[in-house]
């Protein structure tokens, strides 16, 4: 096991870690006291295998039809006055 302090490791932490990787243990401490230790990353093994939701997935028939009331959210409905045609009552003054 090889003990190093935190201002080594900061100055050669690329070297250890490739010592890490080639498994060697590799142990950071601070003030002489053990605080993280560097283990390598365990690789994967192969490629992770495509579609596997294939064939379990449905959509129902009407799943990209429009939603009539997301689409009146956005786009208004068509029995909705014209914003031209609305009258706003003026805001009556405060007397002072």
């Amino acid at each position: 096991m090889k003990n190093v302090n935190i201002h080594e490791a900061k100055t050669h932490l690329s070297r250890l870690v490739e010592e890490a990787v080639r498994g060697e243990d590799v142990v950071i401490s601070k003030a002489g006291r053990p605080l993280v230790r560097l283990v390598p990353v365990p690789a994967r093994e192969g490629a992770r295998p495509l579609g596997l939701l294939a064939g379990k997935v449905r959509e129902s028939e009407d799943w990209w039809a429009p939603d009539p009331e997301l689409e009146a959210l956005f786009y208004g409905t068509e029995d909705e006055e014209d914003p031209e045609d609305v009258v706003v009552p003026e805001k009556p003054r405060r007397p002072r």
